[in-house]
């Protein structure tokens, strides 16, 4: 089967207009590479597509069966939406969730507005569109700021976390004057952070669940920030599985295979999490299109820690594409 891999690569240098972590999102060739040559592993003809408008020619010159998209897109809170969306005006299958997901998993009040509808816990909220109108009415402090539609900790700093309403104020400032969009302000949860990893379609199956545990500063200090993500051997500890009690454990998958359900995930996705002090999980964010570099991507750690190979990762993230769309995988 000839496979198109649809990605963003990270350029050499970022523009000095453009904040530090720009591009933070986007890929690396080696991630790239490890994906192409696992894909020809398993016995398929592999094309590299890219992402941007130059993927309609490439599409056309290619011709693929099936496309394994990672492409994180440019511009606007839609951006994860644009590959998904040119597929299935061409009628080409690809791997992954659809465009509605993507759009409503980036933006993050959007997600947990949708959760909370379906009866999952998410620490309180609101938004603000400058630090002018910035209110700490209804928010309990601390509370955490972050921009309201990127990932990877775009716009998450060490300072995010602010524990008073002036803190608060000019973290809002910070966001929404850096990145160009509203700020999320929302209540933080002072225990462990954990990350699930989710693969499958009509009865997805969790991979794994990791707890991100600080070295340098207890629970209800940390935060998972682009800071510590960039150090994260010096920063972190990964814990897979964690040493929570039983129930907990429960809990959390309840909740995951919950959330990756409602709000429609497909294939693969990472979902993330902060224990509350009374042990309950409380959605912080789903991402459907989870990093995928070996030995530095929190999906494929999850999996080499309960004994799955990068291979055996992608194998079946592409079968059940595969299965869910009846395309052959010849």
């Amino acid at each position: 089967m000839r496979v198109g891999l649809s990605y963003n690569v990270k350029p050499a240098h970022s523009p000095a207009h453009l904040p530090e972590d720009a591009f933070e999102e986007y890929d690396s060739e080696a991630t790239v590479g490890h994906i192409c040559n696992a894909l020809s592993a398993l016995g398929h003809e592999v094309v590299r597509l890219g992402a941007g408008p130059g993927i309609i020619d490439a599409l056309r010159r290619h011709q693929p069966d099936m496309v394994f998209n990672i492409a994180e897109g440019e511009g606007g809170r839609c951006r994860e939406a644009h590959v998904p969306a040119l597929l299935e005006m061409l009628g080409i299958p690809y791997v992954g969730s659809d465009p509605l997901t993507l759009s409503v998993t980036l933006d993050k009040p959007v997600a947990k507005r949708l959760v909370a509808s379906g009866g999952f816990p998410t620490p309180g909220f609101r938004t603000f569109r400058s630090a002018a109108a910035f209110s700490d009415e209804g928010l309990s402090f601390p509370v955490i700021v972050k921009p309201a539609f990127e990932g990877s900790s775009k716009g998450v700093r060490l300072s995010s976390r602010a524990a008073t309403p002036e803190q608060a104020r000019e973290m809002v400032r910070f966001v929404t004057e850096t990145y160009h969009q509203d700020a999320i302000v929302e209540e933080f949860v002072p225990g462990p952070e954990v990350t699930v990893g989710i693969v499958g379609n009509e009865e997805p199956r969790v991979v794994g669940i990791m707890e991100i545990a600080p070295k340098k500063v207890p629970n209800e200090e940390f935060v998972y920030s682009l800071e510590v993500k960039r150090d994260w051997e010096n920063q972190v500890e990964y814990r897979c599985p964690p040493s929570f009690p039983a129930g907990t454990i429960a809990e959390i998958e309840r909740c995951a295979v919950g959330i990756y359900l409602l709000l429609g995930c497909r294939d693969f996705s990472r979902i993330d999490f902060r224990i509350d002090g009374s042990g309950v999980p409380q959605f912080i964010e789903c991402n459907p299109l989870p990093g995928l570099s070996p030995g530095y991507g929190d999906l494929p750690i999850m999996a080499d820690r309960m004994g799955v190979s990068y291979l055996s990762l992608i194998s079946e993230i592409l079968s059940h594409a595969l299965s869910r769309q009846e395309v052959s995988g010849r």
